[in-house]
């Protein structure tokens, strides 16, 4: 007879975590595609939205460097490979790993509406991920890319309302 496996039995659990170091790979990818979205769009976008995707895009590349940096480092490699639970909102964020065909010429409504939900769900899973992780360099590094994206996602939002409310900037 199969018997079910209770929500949190040894199975589901073990099945329920990755390792820090496919965490990392993960989010490098999530960071790797951001900094490539927003590049791609610096001239496809109007005037008065390029220096924000500029600015964006810079500081998506900063954290994927941040990613590759800690990765390197050998005084947390055993942290890397310890196992942390998956958050629950993982599905959101590995969503936006694959880049969105906006067009040839994307409108600034759309690139800010994705935009901002990809904020919000990298805030989301760095917040998460923060609250898994054992103190150390990596959990420093997730409370500190939850909150750039939740700085990201508020100036997106800034930027947003002008736009819809306002008649731009």
């Amino acid at each position: 007879m199969h018997k079910e496996h209770p929500e949190g039995g040894g199975y589901e659990r073990i099945k329920a975590k990755v390792t820090l170091r496919e965490i990392l790979e993960t989010a490098s990818s999530f960071e790797k595609t951001a900094f490539e979205f927003y590049s791609g769009l610096t001239e496809r976008v109007s005037k008065r939205l390029r220096p924000l995707v500029e600015e964006l895009a810079k500081e998506e590349q900063g954290h994927f460097d941040l990613f590759m940096q800690l990765s390197a480092r050998t005084d947390v490699q055993t942290q890397i490979a310890q196992k942390v639970r998956i958050p629950p909102n993982d599905h959101k964020f590995s969503d936006y790993i694959q880049k969105p065909d906006l067009g040839e010429n994307p409108d600034d409504q759309a690139i800010l509406q994705y935009a901002m939900a990809r904020e919000q769900a990298a805030m989301e899973q760095y917040s998460s991920l923060a609250e898994e992780t054992p103190a150390g360099a990596i959990q420093d590094l997730f409370k500190y890319l939850a909150h750039e994206e939740l700085e990201h996602k508020k100036e997106l939002e800034k930027r947003y309302y002008e736009l819809v409310h306002s008649g731009g900037v």
